[in-house]
């Protein structure tokens, strides 16, 4: 990795539209500065450091393959499952 390149981590909360999944996922993400001097972004896996694509682009739900998935803050499906009774 070039040395001017930074790694940040991020975390989103997950929400399958189609079958109600929820999950969470953290990332790395790298920032590039590409030869014209334009910045850019690539998403890893924080467990490999594998690449993987953008969450934010085309989410696809673990459970059912759908990709109507609603992206959210980090937590919102940790604390959805805290609130329910009888978890």
């Amino acid at each position: 990795m070039d040395p001017r390149e930074t790694t940040t981590h991020e975390e989103y909360s997950f929400a399958c539209l189609r079958c109600g999944h929820g999950w969470e996922r953290s990332y790395g993400i790298r920032h590039h500065t590409d030869r014209d001097g334009r910045p850019f972004v690539t998403y890893h896996d924080p467990a490999d450091g594998g690449r993987v694509p953008s969450p934010l682009t085309h989410p696809a739900c673990p459970n059912c393959d759908s990709h109507v998935v609603r992206i959210m803050r980090a937590g919102r499906v940790y604390e959805a499952e805290r609130a329910l009774p009888w978890r």
